[in-house]
């Protein structure tokens, strides 16, 4: 493990926090990739009486699905609007909600049998930072787990149409698709683990009438797109290009058959045990 003193961004984030609050993630959350947290919690073959930790839980879909398998679990988030939805969506499940930033959690080592984050601390800028707090936090023989999407999936492609319309990341900061990417998952865990299981998957969204509908729910609901087109507000052109090439990704990656327009959205599982 990294034991180079780390300081946290307080700046990089706020502007995280931010982002994740601008929008309706919770609509996004609840309508469309719901199904991820019982991937996940599958996956890790979550027990009850188990402490868990989901780390960069957004409203708690993974932490909700662990719950109810009687664990006791910790749904933790750098953006408290999230927090508050997740509440008020999961009253009726047993949850611990604390606002934490994933590169810097405010557990004691080996606090957890489980840690795992659903596309959520795929989103942490520093990645080897992220995955040094969730091994660290686990206990030895623990299971961590992430479920992420992969850069040539959907979601993947969609960071990739958004890139040329914003600012470079600072320094240090790695894409967040690539913790859909095996090699790059391993090469953050290292020999600190083992029994690692790779599972590559695929979500069904059908929630989309046809490609410009994907781009329009994009544009007004999910925060990364909505602060793309903020950063190209002032150049009608350049706002204009975004959203033809968001409409487009929709054209490529959707599908008409017989349940109307469908799209797949790839996702890779990995889960490991804690050396």
């Amino acid at each position: 493990m990294d034991t180079t003193p780390f300081t946290v961004d307080e700046a990089l984030m706020a502007r995280h926090r931010t982002m994740w609050a601008t929008g309706d993630y919770p609509r996004v959350a609840r309508e469309v990739v719901a199904p991820l947290g019982e991937v996940l919690v599958d996956a890790l073959d979550v027990c009850s009486g188990e402490q868990v930790l989901d780390i960069a839980a957004g409203t708690g879909n993974a932490a909700a699905a662990a719950a109810r398998r009687g664990a006791d679990v910790t749904a933790s988030d750098l953006t408290p609007e999230l927090l508050a939805a997740g509440r008020a969506a999961f009253g009726d499940v047993s949850l611990t909600w604390d606002e934490a930033n994933a590169e810097d959690l405010p557990y004691d080592d080996d606090s957890f049998d489980v840690t795992m984050s659903c596309i959520g601390v795929m989103f942490a800028p520093h990645h080897q930072r992220a995955a040094d707090e969730m091994l660290r936090v686990a206990r030895p023989g623990g299971r961590i787990g992430v479920v992420s999407w992969t850069p040539d999936g959907t979601i993947g492609q969609l960071f990739a149409t958004m890139k040329p319309y914003v600012a470079a990341p600072p320094a240090g900061a790695s894409p967040p698709p690539l913790w859909g990417d095996a090699a790059h998952v391993a090469t953050l865990l290292g020999d600190r683990v083992h029994d690692v299981t790779v599972r590559r998957g695929t979500l069904v969204v059908d929630h989309f009438a046809d490609a410009a509908a994907f781009a329009d729910y994009f544009t007004r609901h999910y925060g990364p797109t909505i602060v793309a087109r903020r950063a190209n507000a002032d150049d009608p052109e350049r706002l204009a290009a975004l959203d033809a090439d968001l409409v487009a990704l929709g054209e490529r990656e959707g599908r008409r058959g017989q349940r109307g327009f469908t799209m797949g959205w790839d996702h890779l599982a990995v889960t490991a045990t804690v050396s």
